[in-house]
């Protein structure tokens, strides 16, 4: 099989190297190991309930998976590259991989009333189902993605015939309704190069199933169905999946077309109860030649469950097709008559990036590719309840609170398939412009439900698997670190992360200041920015207790206090010091545009006196160093060194009125990074190493600073771009291995 653009991976968008500690830290580690098993005993065998992070039973990277199908919040199959059906998220937050080698698409040829020619396209040979002709040859197969869409192409050999099968799920920008849905279709072209006609049936398997231990239980059950509406029948089968808790029901369906025959595979193996419809259409493209008879459109679609934390919850599309558990006639029937007009929309959305001649191939790619994880991140995204109100009852004086709620509900994805948190802050201030950006809506809904968590609190008293200490859950005006786990309670459960404490974490409360300035700034909300600007300073508020010396500028505290959470940092750093001086920075903006005197004269002072400690303490004449606290990472080069500077650019801030860092000296840093944590790093191919030492070996200090995270490097190379605008002096490179992450060499400033 022949790759020709980046697929979606499953990798996490940071990743924790527990796996990997410097011989120094083993102190730590076997006490951290002591704690980490109690907990995880007492989680998985006696509460029966996953743990948020799995050390014993960790996913192996397989580069397998493909465009995943299904919108956001209502679950997600993903169709690997070569064609199998080998991911499940049909509840939310778990995932089962594992690939159910009946679902598969064969193709039949007939020429002259004879079989000429029949194949499954699969380029796999199973142990299983041998009667089956498999091992299409991967020369002739092409799949191509470019996120929601995907296209598989298979050149028969020997036939002159070429099938290709487009696979597109409604993720349309600003439109919540058709993103919401648990739909996916697959459309069939075919292209006969011969002059005679041929008859072409397309076969689509779907086992009621997915190789769980719940399927030998038995119990699934299929019925066919037909739905005829506004002139256009669709018929399909139901395949009912019937589990103790959480059943669900997927549907294939496909349009009723002159000329084209229909007829119902049905596998009696248990089946999943979701409504998923995939459609199948195929068109003639002969091209003058004779015509092809084609089969039907067919539809996948899905009405999935929640947990039994979240029984009572309904995903954000029943509130167009209800909530009964009976949508999947309507929903095949909705998307099998309005995927055309989904597509024009997509491909209008796409092509000014597309026809860009200036963007280079691996930015379209992944501008669009890394969407996926909105989707098949565990994604949450349900009605706000009634019953839900009284718990947010810290957030009353937000006056935008409820409206944005009831109307575009509540909406979590995870940190990672492996890292099992809802709204990870700490990284979902890196992930957030694709939301911020395209459903912006949804992200004023999740910092509107992160406001309230600030102003809440969780009393409970728990252990810290670090440090072995404890402390209470949540305090009051600071920011959590998630808003909790599948198994639990997501929103009235906070905090699901329990290495640190991360109260007393020194990234959380900036990052939440930098991104509503942020979405203030894409979205012009001013009740929005009017409710946030008491929360901000009430997290600002919480953040002046760092700045222990009352130079302006906080200190972090003798431990992994940051996103870097096996990274010690002491006093100044480059990456807190510098998120924290473009928060006041922003919070002198707000102040600014809501008229506040006192607060703009008392933030401005701030960051007068705290820029120029920034300076004097961590500016070493070509970077900003990791801290100043003369440890063994204190002169790394780090790589996130400008993360503050990065969110003052796309804010439109960081130059002339707002500048908090010298242009010169984000050049320069720039610069080092570039030739150092890039270039110096697995010559260039691996993406920029989170930390480099000045003699050009990675710092091995900790289990994260000598790892390349791909939303960090991601930022990076936003930062080089928006330093570097003009064409002159500025060159891409690929980075980040086979994700072909971007980055930028600056050149030197011109006087």
């Amino acid at each position: 099989m022949k790759w020709v653009l980046m697929v979606p991976s499953c990798n996490v968008r940071r990743g924790r190297g527990w796996t990997r500690w410097p011989l120094g830290s083993f102190p730590t580690l076997r006490s951290f190991s002591s704690r980490y098993f109690r907990w995880w005993y007492r989680k998985t065998r006696l509460e029966k309930k996953q743990p948020f992070i799995d050390l014993f039973n960790s996913q192996p990277l397989r580069q397998i998976y493909g465009c995943p199908l299904g919108g956001f919040g209502g679950g997600t199959i993903t169709r690997g590259w070569k064609g199998d059906f080998c991911r499940w998220q049909l509840n939310p937050g778990l995932y089962h991989y594992k690939r159910v080698v009946a679902d598969q698409f064969t193709v039949c040829l007939r020429r002259k009333g004879q079989t000429a020619y029949q194949q499954v396209l699969s380029v796999e040979q199973p142990s299983c189902l041998q009667g089956w002709n498999w091992s299409f040859c991967g020369h002739y197969a092409f799949y191509h993605a470019l996120y929601p869409r995907a296209w598989s192409v298979y050149q028969l050999p020997g036939q002159d015939l070429v099938l290709t099968c487009r696979q597109v799920t409604p993720i349309i920008p600003h439109d919540y309704k058709e993103t919401s849905l648990p739909v996916g279709v697959f459309v069939w072209e075919v292209e006969n190069l011969r002059d005679e006609e041929v008859e072409v049936s397309i076969m689509f398997t779907f086992q009621n199933g997915t190789e769980t231990k719940e399927d030998r239980r038995g119990g699934h059950w299929n019925e066919p169905f037909a739905l005829r509406e506004g002139g256009h029948c669709v018929r399909g089968v139901l395949l009912h999946h019937c589990l103790p808790v959480n059943g669900y029901t997927l549907a294939i369906a496909a349009r009723e077309k002159v000329g084209a025959t229909f007829a119902c595979i049905r596998l009696l193996f248990p089946i999943s109860s979701t409504s998923w419809a995939m459609v199948n259409e195929a068109r003639g493209l002969s091209a003058g030649q004779l015509p092809v008879p084609l089969p039907p459109p067919c539809a996948l679609t899905s009405c999935p469950s929640l947990p039994p934390s979240l029984r009572l919850s309904c995903r954000w599309y029943t509130r167009f097709f209800g909530r009964e558990g009976d949508a999947c006639p309507a929903l095949a029937h909705y998307m099998l008559t309005h995927y055309p007009e989904w597509e024009k929309r997509i491909e209008a959305w796409q092509r000014p990036i597309l026809e860009d001649s200036d963007l280079p191939a691996w930015y379209k790619s992944a501008l669009f590719n890394e969407l996926y994880f909105l989707s098949d991140g565990g994604t949450l995204w349900v009605e706000f309840q009634p019953e839900d109100a009284p718990s947010l009852a810290a957030g009353q004086g937000l006056s935008g609170l409820l409206p944005v709620l009831k109307e575009y509900g509540r909406f979590a994805y995870l940190e990672g398939q492996e890292y099992r948190m809802y709204n990870t802050y700490d990284v979902h201030f890196y992930a957030s412009f694709a939301l911020a950006m395209l459903w912006p809506k949804l992200e004023l809904s999740l910092q509107y439900d992160m406001a309230v968590a600030v102003l809440s609190e969780d009393p409970r008293p728990r252990v810290y698997l670090m440090n072995g200490q404890t402390a209470q859950v949540k305090l009051r005006n600071v920011v959590p670190h998630d808003i909790g786990e599948p198994d639990e309670e997501p929103w009235q459960r906070v905090n699901a992360y329990l290495i640190h404490d991360t109260a007393d974490w020194k990234d959380l409360n900036l990052k939440f200041v930098l991104q509503v300035y942020r979405d203030f700034f894409l979205t012009e909300d001013c009740t929005y920015l009017r409710d946030m600007w008491p929360v901000c300073q009430a997290v600002m508020e919480s953040e002046l207790k760092f700045d222990t010396d009352g130079d302006g500028l906080i200190e972090n505290s003798g431990f992994a206090d940051q996103t870097y959470d096996a990274w010690v940092v002491t006093g100044a750093s480059a990456y807190c010091g510098g998120l924290w001086l473009a928060a006041v920075c922003m919070m002198c903006r707000m102040a600014e545009i809501l008229g506040e005197g006192a607060a703009l004269q008392r933030y401005s002072a701030i960051l007068s006196s705290g820029a120029a400690a920034f300076e004097r303490l961590l500016w070493n004449g070509r970077y900003y160093n990791y801290d100043s606290g003369g440890g063994p990472s204190s002169n790394s080069i780090m790589s996130d060194q400008l993360a503050g500077q990065w969110f003052l650019r796309a804010c439109g801030l960081g130059e002339g009125k707002y500048q908090v860092f010298p242009q010169e000296h984000v050049q320069s840093a720039l610069r080092t990074i570039y030739e150092m944590n890039v270039l110096g790093f697995s010559e260039g191919a691996m993406g920029a190493v989170n930390g480099m030492r000045p003699d050009g070996v990675p710092d091995t200090s900790s289990v994260q600073s000598d790892e390349v995270w791909v939303g960090v490097v991601y930022s990076l190379a936003a930062t080089m771009i928006q330093e570097v605008r003009s064409k002159p002096g500025v060159r891409v490179c690929l980075l980040g291995g086979f994700l072909q992450t971007p980055s930028i060499i600056c050149s030197a400033p011109t006087p």
